[in-house]
């Protein structure tokens, strides 16, 4: 074909494809671009948030990802359903994070065993499994042990739908902040598992020419205080912007002195991890939606007010190597990719070390001159690294949390109870940042330097905190503490979640869940997005 043909032909495709995407904007009105569900907006335009769950179930939320059906980039993306493929430290293919001994799908040999131990009282130490793809969102959120499914209230507020589905700005449109505190379980039945997970309308925009956009609140917000406007922003910053929608640290603030339960970026001082923490060390409520030292649960072991890390891709990879070259994440997750004679972007969104034909289209095209053997081997042996201190973080983190509960039992004249509070601060402070490396998904790939650098942090905050305690207990619990190897002194808990947390007897298998408290026997009301009783 000659040079004009093929410049007619691509026309003629680029225009089928716009008239494509213009005519699928008719019909995905109403789904995802800020209207409310049919049935809820005439009943609720004068902001009454007092909705019935049997009311919404009757809410329509749309056809969501199925309007876009037709295009290339759809059928890329429904390759997220493949949950079957693992690289050396991730992949998705679902199992227990804390399990190194079972063979996938229940474990994996990459494991960090003391999770349950860490998170104990909290609703991770429930359930926390490898994160499958961006299609089995609304799936694993409503099937997840750490949303309450024994109960009327889930515990946990409706904000776990935030990241988990395309129907935010129709569900705030309808209830307004109210939504954020509401019960989780009152929207289980009205999204489609398929086409209301998160895909095309988190991030494009449909009634603009599938224009790149923000909808998540969170990050408009943080854009808004910080004088930022990502409208202005580039191609380039919007392909890793837009991800920056979820894969990021949050927190919820609390009714007192923000939103109850809206979720919140911890970034006015920065987006390291020493920054963060330090701003949820001392809350400014009118700006932050908390007041004084954030929260999220208090270690039953060791009495340690703690903070849960979520997943902070984005602030991971800020500083590394490949940011400072302009490089996006959608640039190694989501290539080039030849779909007959038009090139899009991979919907596909995985690993660039999935397979060998990712390394090709995510790394080759700059690092052209290197095999895609070496560039696995290179990236992998950072992951080795980083995988091999962030175990070590581990085992200080606990040791640490030990040394607390052994002073803990000692009468109150041997106690140094100052000493023993800055010991807590430490744990605090320890287990912070090995969370931060440890929820962050990459095992350091995103950026090595800072990953290995944030864990010399941990380890030394838990190795003080231990020096702390035995400062505080004058020494007494010296020769408890270092009797044995960190995993006979404290086996990590293998086997817990809010069924067994019922069962006395379970609570008496491990001397650190002896703190918990049982919970009351029930049967399940929910399973998935069945109601069962």
């Amino acid at each position: 074909m000659g040079e004009w043909a093929t410049r007619f032909t691509t026309v003629i495709l680029g225009l089928i494809l716009i008239g494509g995407i213009v005519g699928l904007t008719l019909a995905v009105a109403g789904n995802g671009d800020g209207s409310a569900p049919t049935g809820a907006a005439a009943a609720h335009q004068d902001g009454d948030a007092d909705t019935s769950a049997e009311e919404i179930d009757a809410w329509d939320l749309g056809i969501g990802n199925s309007a876009f059906r037709h295009l290339p980039q759809y059928r890329s993306y429904q390759k997220n359903w493949d949950d079957t493929v693992m690289t050396e430290y991730g992949g998705s293919v679902p199992h227990h994070k804390h399990d190194g001994e079972s063979p996938l799908p229940e474990g994996y040999r990459h494991a960090q065993p003391y999770l349950k131990n860490l998170w104990l009282g909290y609703p991770f130490s429930w359930h926390y499994e490898r994160a499958r793809g961006h299609t089995y969102a609304v799936i694993d959120v409503t099937t997840t042990d750490r949303i309450n499914r024994y109960s009327e209230q889930a515990d946990l507020p409706a904000t776990c739908w935030n990241c988990k589905g395309n129907t935010m700005p129709q569900l705030l449109e309808a209830k307004g902040d109210d939504f954020w505190s509401s019960n989780f379980h009152d929207y289980r039945k009205i999204h489609d598992p398929a086409d209301h997970a998160i895909g095309c309308t988190n991030c494009h925009d449909p009634n603009e020419d599938m224009r790149l956009r923000i909808t998540s609140v969170p990050l408009k917000a943080y854009l808004e205080r910080q004088g930022k406007d990502w409208r202005n922003k580039s191609t380039q910053q919007m392909r890793s912007l837009v991800c920056a929608q979820c894969h990021v640290e949050y927190y919820f603030e609390d009714g007192d002195h923000g939103v109850a339960a809206k979720p919140h970026l911890p970034w006015d001082e920065g987006l390291d991890p020493g920054d963060m923490f330090e701003f949820k060390e001392d809350g400014d409520p009118e700006r932050d939606g908390f007041k004084g030292q954030f929260v999220d649960w208090v270690h039953p072991v060791s009495e340690t007010p703690m903070i849960k890390v979520q997943h902070p891709e984005f602030e991971m990879y800020q500083g590394s190597v490949h940011a400072e070259a302009d490089v996006a994440c959608a640039d190694c997750h989501m290539p080039r990719v030849s779909k007959g004679r038009a090139d899009i972007t991979s919907h596909h969104l995985t690993s660039p070390l999935s397979s060998e034909e990712m390394i090709k289209k995510s790394c080759q095209g700059c690092h052209e001159d290197k095999s895609p053997s070496w560039l696995r081997e290179r990236t992998e042996s950072h992951q080795e690294r980083v995988w091999r201190q962030l175990n070590v973080a581990q085992e200080k983190s606990v040791r640490a949390h030990e040394a607390v509960r052994l002073a803990r039992e000692l009468d109150e004249e041997q106690l140094d109870a100052d000493l023993l509070d800055e010991a807590r601060q430490m744990i605090r402070r320890g287990q912070w940042y090995w969370d931060y490396v440890s929820a962050e998904n990459s095992a350091g790939a995103h950026n090595p330097s800072k990953a290995l650098d944030t864990l010399a942090s941990s380890q030394q905050y838990s190795n003080r905190a231990v020096e702390l305690a035995l400062r505080a207990s004058d020494y007494a619990i010296a020769s408890d503490l270092f009797a044995a190897p960190i995993e006979e002194l404290v086996p990590p808990i293998m086997e817990h979640s809010r069924a067994l947390q019922m069962d006395e007897e379970h609570l008496a298998s491990h001397p650190w869940l002896e703190y918990l408290d049982p919970l009351p026997e029930a049967d399940k009301v929910w399973d998935g997005q069945k109601r069962l009783r």
